[in-house]
């Protein structure tokens, strides 16, 4: 099974009921969600969308996304270096202002991935590292990639941790949109 194609087809099957799922969440969980999505509103590109809609899935599942990606505005490069080194299991994502932006994914603090082309490829990718050489899911990070795992990827979903299991039920409630042929 292609891991890319697998990961995005899915992200981009789910998302209409995710998007649902996240617009019934009030209070300050609420407001957190809709403003990871104004990025969205203003950009109707797809990896943009995909990259929306997993950062959402962090903050339902009570987790900050901030976690899962560090994002750097042409930073001071000693400040970026440390910063990786105490980064156990992540996404950089540089974004300069006068050359193209570099997306890559850390191990053990050290960089072993660059020039990714997307934030949903880089989690697809992490994803797929984690999982092919069995590294434990982060603790700060442990619902969002249950999530990727067993619903996502549909990879041995037969336990759920409680989160997970409430979102998968939520996910079923939300009818599909079926178009009637005339």
């Amino acid at each position: 099974m292609s891991l890319q194609s697998r990961f995005l087809s899915q992200i981009d099957l789910l998302s209409d009921k995710l998007l649902k799922v996240f617009q019934k969440r009030g209070g300050e969980m609420g407001r957190r969600l809709q403003t990871i999505m104004e990025p969205m509103a203003q950009d109707d590109d797809v990896d943009v969308g995909r990259e929306c809609i997993i950062k959402r899935l962090c903050v339902y599942l009570n987790e900050d996304p901030d976690n899962l990606v560090k994002e750097y505005v042409d930073g001071d490069e000693a400040f970026v270096q440390k910063s990786t080194e105490e980064t156990t299991v992540g996404i950089y994502f540089l974004k300069f202002c006068d050359r193209s932006d570099d997306i890559g994914i850390i191990l053990e603090g050290q960089n072993i991935l660059q020039g990714l082309d997307n934030f949903a490829l880089a989690t697809a990718t992490l994803f797929g590292l984690m999982y092919a050489l069995n590294l434990n899911y982060p603790p700060e990070m442990k619902s969002t990639f249950e999530v990727l795992q067993k619903i996502v990827m549909e990879l041995e979903g037969s336990t759920l941790s409680k989160k997970a299991q409430v979102l998968r039920n939520r996910l079923y409630e939300c009818p599909v949109n079926t178009m009637i042929s005339q």
